[in-house]
């Protein structure tokens, strides 16, 4: 039987106007975006922080720190991909992830089979491994009161 471990991935970003809004990897039409070091993708970054934990590999801040210029206003489907190959390189491969954005808006079922196909790409995996959904708080909260998104993801690693 194949060694399988897993990871959970959380990440929470604030809105900020003047922003581009990215959400797993695809750009949403939305009056602000999220304030972060790189593109503040809440969904690639949680997803991101599930595929290292559960291979034992740190998070995305130990990988790349935001103190370090280089990763400032970077693609953070780039940040996955680099991530993920760290994960093959420890000898895993991904079984499936599952990502959840938290927030009242935007709605993303426009977006969401777009979302799984830039994930699943920047995991060399096929879509059908990635699950994005969404659910809201019912107005509770800091996304309740749309200042900002958080994102969940859980990832199931096997032993290549």
């Amino acid at each position: 039987m194949n060694e399988l471990r897993i990871g959970l991935g959380v990440d929470a970003h604030a809105f900020e106007e003047g922003l581009r809004l990215v959400l797993g990897g695809v750009p949403i039409d939305f009056p602000s975006g999220l304030a972060g070091h790189s593109d503040g993708d809440v969904i690639a970054h949680a997803l991101t922080d599930a595929v290292l934990g559960a291979a034992g590999l740190g998070d995305i801040g130990s990988l790349f720190p935001a103190d370090d210029q280089r990763w400032h206003g970077a693609d953070s489907l780039h940040l996955l991909r680099d991530a993920y190959a760290r994960v093959r390189e420890a000898g895993y491969a991904l079984v499936n992830a599952d990502c959840v954005l938290i927030g009242e808006e935007p709605r993303i079922a426009p977006y969401r089979e777009e979302m799984r196909h830039r994930l699943a790409n920047a995991l060399g995996v096929e879509p059908t491994r990635v699950n994005v959904r969404a659910t809201t708080t019912d107005r509770l909260g800091f996304t309740g009161r749309l200042e900002g998104l958080a994102a969940e993801a859980v990832a199931l690693l096997m032993v290549a």
